[in-house]
């Protein structure tokens, strides 16, 4: 039987696509346990336009294009932003301090009923409404 769903946060995908110790060794070990246990993986199309656009300021969008296209190729559920996740977004935002792309991650999260995979200390914030697990 497959585990609970994990919605991948572009704070975790960045420190794993980037090598920043300690927390890609948890993001490897939380795809390699996901990918052995059937566990789905989730990441929102504006959570993965934040991986392109931290990358590409931080290098170049060759390379950006180049670290998305690995994501895509990891089993990743890649979600659209379609009306119920913007909607469930908009109430995250509207009800706390966290920034808009956060909410897409928490949103998903609730509407899988998955848990989020972040370092990202914005998200104590939807912690109530959304399992989370630290990196």
């Amino acid at each position: 039987m497959a585990k609970k769903g994990r919605v991948l946060d572009s704070w975790g995908v960045v420190a794993f696509l980037e090598d920043q110790q300690p927390a890609s060794m948890k993001m490897e070990e939380i795809l390699a346990e996901a990918h052995e246990a059937g566990t789905p993986l989730y990441m929102t199309t504006v959570n993965l336009g934040e991986v392109w656009y931290s990358l590409a300021r931080a290098h170049d969008a060759r390379l950006a294009d180049e670290k998305v296209s690995e994501v895509r190729s990891l089993g990743i559920e890649i979600v659209p932003a379609d009306w119920e996740l913007a909607r469930q977004a908009a109430a995250f935002k509207a009800k706390g301090n966290i920034a808009y792309a956060d909410c897409f991650a928490a949103a998903l999260a609730k509407l899988k009923k998955a848990e989020v995979v972040t370092g990202d200390r914005e998200f104590k914030e939807v912690e109530a409404e959304v399992g989370i697990i630290w990196l």
